[in-house]
């Protein structure tokens, strides 16, 4: 049996590439997918079609192995998916490429460290990888580009590069969710291209694709229409027409909804502009609008003039700058140069007046979700200053025109796509604006709930003579426009009417006049993207698996070879090892680069913990000197002067000036300006000279208890000093003493605080910052939608996060070194023990940190939870209960035993040990036991934690 699993039925047709039966899906209360039966057909282009939200994304990520399959059963090159060993067995043979452009691309590499790394995932060695990169951007013309960032792409390169890392592996089955979504049409024909290359050399490989292009769908070998999670069509693009009886797929897929869907559904028809518009004063003018964000040009001199009354739509692939061009004509952004007007006035964020003539609906969906429609409504109609009596007739106008009664109560997050859009565009006119912008309104929503859409449109073009101005990716919505202008790399192209635009290039179709544009634009003719020199994608694997000998060695790599490489024929398909090196390694090598390159991350982990050690090294002290005392006194003899100069000459206390009164006393004690106040009272020096008992009065601030206690303690200490002196002055001898204590301190004999408190800081910084950037690390790639390649890839769990590991260990043990050196070169605190064996605990202990930073991750989604959720669960642990400034064996119930399973405790006292008490590993061997036992339990509870497949 091959991987394909290219099996017969006992007819003797092929099986399935792909067998669904029964699978259903929900997120919360929301069904994705509902009992969904289908069987693919292997070998061929096979398409998804349907707007958004109808469950393409969903079944395509359960056919991959990234979803964990809920209920029915999925199976994949001739096994159950939902079983581990099969799918371990087959991801080698299937490549994922998920919505979004380069979602599972990572933006701070080059185009070859992406492909790279990739090829590093399925286990190849460095000359095989090199062979298919080369040939893999050969092929798809991003050779010139392979040193570029991924982020600095374009979006069809970006396409091109996902589907280069797709490709690195010979797949036998191609899945990719909507790959051409947010392109430009000559981007996305080149797509189109460079996939019919690649399966005419690879004439067995599977290729599944989502669109909600029905244009691109009419391309395909085979075509699943779906709708509110189930499949209602299935068949050949042909088959489908003629079963229907429609011309256009988008007519098909109307025609095979539910009757409920498309009862009223009638074909769009667009009046002409009233010949008495065309010559309407301007709506908008734009003169070399222009917008730089540093060194970027998002929008370069851009003019265009719209008349009243008139739909102009604004036709590009994302990132061209349409959006950015929108916001400077609101007044949401300023423009770098250039001018715009609005209704002859110049476009002042300012200016209330002229903002209130225009509606704004912007991209993605921006209402309030936790609001019903109708409180949505009301909001933004007393935010435009609505009069109080016209707000509810206003709203019940607005709620009959868009068909929203049904909805009235529910919340806006709950509404259906279509409905949400209505809801969008009623909010955007509740103040009767005579110019709306609208931020490609339509997308992902389905053919039925666009033409209502439109239908809208038309209603308040036509009869209210409202200016529309919307940017589109759909040709056949550009087509509806009065006007459109062609954007392209932040520049306009060309603008006119469709039909104008149409003619001047001679061409059929609006997408080949956009494409005719663009190529002229980009300097290229219309050629399918070919590998040079006929060679093949990836195919210098021979079928055993031995790379396949050099050109110089009289054997080319062909496209035979690539066929017959991993997931040829006849092959079975056997797991990959359990364990490698070189997929662990692809992990550490991309992580360290994306660090290098991520100066924000590297100056925080390194400068940070510099930083930090000089606030808290000298911050926290438990030396209590220096301290500012005045005396109020009294008596004015020499025996007073001589009682407070013997306080005034001990280095805790800094005598101020004398007090002058009681008054004074008590306010220079409540703010604080003193910590000490003495009163000496009248006749204290007669009374000390004829022997009489006398009493001085001491006031101690107490406000910080710990504080006031030790001070009290100095000033009782000097007293008896001061009363041994006068004994010794008047009878020459000391006084007779039964037993004495002679103190020696056998640690810090100068009882400093710093010597303490430096070497304890070490172990604090250096759980703080590591396990919140390792915990980062992975979470980053759960919101990125990167840490799909771990859903769909061969790499294990384990290989993932030790791989992830490793840079962040490597780069905390560089910030331990900084801090020895810090506190050695700054705090004058040497290190007396033994500095290897300290380096060895750190080791350990930055290896149990970021561990702690791995667990933490695998149960939170955002930065900013993994973000607090770290800094909590680490910080107050070791400040508290880790012996930081009171020992554990003094703690008690609960804080007692956090302070026993915590790694912070036995780092502190390998520190401390080693800084002042010049201990080695013969004295410390119990501490590094600990915290060689904690590396093992931290990874093995990541493990549990984390999941191969989403839920």
């Amino acid at each position: 049996m091959s991987a394909t699993g290219d099996k017969q039925r006992l007819d003797g047709t092929p099986a399935p590439v792909v067998r669904i039966v029964g699978v259903s899906q929900r997120y919360g209360a929301t069904a994705a997918l509902e009992q969904v039966t289908l069987d693919l057909p292997a070998g061929g282009m096979l398409g998804l079609i349907g707007p958004d939200g109808v469950g393409k994304s969903t079944l395509l990520a359960l056919i991959a192995g990234a979803r964990v399959v809920q209920a029915g059963r999925v199976e994949v090159l001739g096994g159950d998916i939902g079983d581990r060993h099969h799918r371990a067995a087959v991801q080698p043979h299937i490549a994922y490429m998920p919505q979004g452009l380069g979602r599972n691309l990572y933006p701070t590499l080059s185009v070859f460290e992406n492909v790279d790394f990739f090829g590093r995932l399925f286990g190849q060695d460095r000359h095989e990888r090199s062979a298919r990169i080369d040939d893999l951007l050969q092929s798809t013309g991003l050779t010139p580009f392979r040193d570029r960032p991924a982020a600095k792409l374009s979006g069809g390169m970006k396409q091109k590069l996902g589907l280069c890392c797709a490709l690195i592996h010979d797949p036998d089955l191609l899945i990719l969710d909507e790959p051409t979504t947010g392109v430009d049409p000559l981007s996305r024909r080149q797509f189109w291209e460079l996939i019919d290359s690649i399966r005419a050399r690879r004439p067995g490989m599977t290729v599944l694709v989502a669109t909600a292009y029905m244009e691109e769908a009419a391309r395909f070998d085979w075509l699943a229409a779906m709708d509110a999670g189930r499949v209602i069509g299935t068949g050949a693009p042909a088959a489908l027409l003629k079963q229907t009886g429609e011309t256009t797929l988008e007519g098909a897929f109307v025609a095979l909804l539910p009757e409920e869907k498309r009862h009223d559904h009638h074909t769009l028809a667009i009046p002409p502009r009233p010949p008495s518009a065309e010559g309407a004063t301007l709506a908008i003018e734009a003169d070399g609008l222009t917008q730089r964000f540093g060194d970027f040009t998002a929008v370069d001199h851009v003019s265009f003039r719209i008349g009243r009354g008139e739909i102009f739509g604004f036709l590009g692939s994302n990132g061209c700058g349409k959006t950015t061009t929108m916001k400077m004509l609101t007044g949401l952004l300023p423009p770098s140069e250039g001018r715009a007007l609005l209704f002859g006035q110049p476009v002042d964020a300012r200016d209330i007046e002229t903002r209130k003539q225009v509606g704004y609906m912007s991209q993605s969906f921006s209402l309030y979700g936790e609001l019903s429609v109708r409180q949505n409504l009301d909001l933004h109609a007393r935010l435009f200053h609505l009069p109080e009596s016209a707000i509810a007739p206003r709203v019940d106008a607005l709620v009959s025109r868009f068909d929203l009664t049904a909805y009235l109560d529910a919340a806006a997050s709950e509404l259906p796509l279509g409905i949400r859009q209505r809801l969008s565009l009623a909010v955007a006119v509740v103040h009767e604006p005579k110019l709306l912008i609208l931020d490609e309104p339509t997308s992902g929503v389905d053919p039925v709930a666009r033409d209502e859409f439109w239908a809208l449109l038309i209603e308040l073009s036509r009869q209210q003579g409202v200016t529309i101005f919307i940017s589109t990716h759909f040709m056949n919505e550009a087509e509806r426009c009065d006007r459109i202008s062609l954007m392209h790399a932040g520049r306009v192209l060309a603008s006119d009417t469709p039909a104008a635009l149409c003619a001047a290039r001679g061409m059929a179709t609006l997408e080949d006049a956009f494409i005719s544009y663009l190529e002229e634009a980009s300097g290229i003719g219309s050629k399918p993207a070919a590998p040079a020199g006929g060679k093949a994608v990836a195919a210098d694997v021979a079928e055993d698996g031995a790379r396949a000998p050099d050109e110089g060695e009289g054997s080319s790599a062909t496209a035979d070879a690539g066929c017959a490489g991993k997931g040829g024929a006849g092959s079975p398909a056997q797991p990959p090892p359990w364990f490698s090196l070189r997929r662990l390694l692809g992990y550490s090598y991309r992580e360290a680069l994306e660090l290098r390159r991520d100066p924000i991350r590297l100056v925080f982990a390194l400068l940070g913990s510099v930083l930090l050690m000089f606030v808290l090294g000298f911050g926290i002290s438990f030396d209590v000197e220096g301290l500012r005392f005045a005396a109020l006194d009294r008596d004015q003899t020499p025996e007073s002067r001589e009682y407070l100069h013997n306080i005034a000459g001990s280095r805790y206390f800094i005598e101020q000036p004398p007090l002058r009164d009681q008054a004074d006393l008590d306010r220079q004690m409540q703010r604080g300006e003193l910590a000490l106040a003495i009163e000496i009272p009248p006749g204290f020096g007669r009374d000390l000279r004829r022997g009489r008992a006398t009493e001085i009065g001491v006031w101690v601030d107490g406000a910080m208890p710990y504080r006031g206690e030790t001070i009290r303690g100095y000033v009782e200490g000097i007293h008896r000093q001061y009363l041994a002196a006068q004994v010794f002055a008047k009878t020459g001898a000391e006084a007779p003493a039964v037993a004495s204590i002679e103190s020696r301190y056998r640690y810090n004999q100068d009882v400093r605080s710093i010597y303490a408190m430096a070497p304890a800081v070490i172990p604090l910084l250096l759980i703080f910052i590591p396990a919140i950037l390792m915990a980062l690390g992975v979470v980053r790639e759960k919101e990125l939608g990167s840490i799909t390649n771990l859903y769909v890839t061969p790499v294990t769990r384990l290989e993932f996060l030790i791989g992830k590991q490793l840079p962040y260990i490597a780069m905390s043990m560089l910030s331990f070194f900084l801090l020895v050196l810090q506190v050695i070169v700054f705090f004058d605190v040497p290190v007396k023990g033994s500095f290897l064996a300290l380096s060895v605990g750190a080791l350990l202990y930055v290896t149990a940190t970021t561990g702690i930073g791995l667990l933490i991750s695998t149960f939170t989604n955002t930065q900013i939870a993994a973000l607090f959720g770290t800094a909590i669960l680490t910080m107050l642990p070791t400040v508290q209960f880790s012996g930081l400034t009171s020992p554990v064996s003094s703690l008690e119930g609960l804080g007692y035993w956090i302070g026993q399973c915590f790694p912070a405790t036995y780092f502190l006292i390998i520190s401390r040990g080693v800084f002042t008490k010049a201990l080695g590993f013969s004295e410390l061997g119990t501490q590094f036991l600990a915290l060689a036992a904690f590396i093992p339990v931290l990874t093995l509870a990541s493990l549990a934690l984390l999941r191969k497949q989403e839920k």
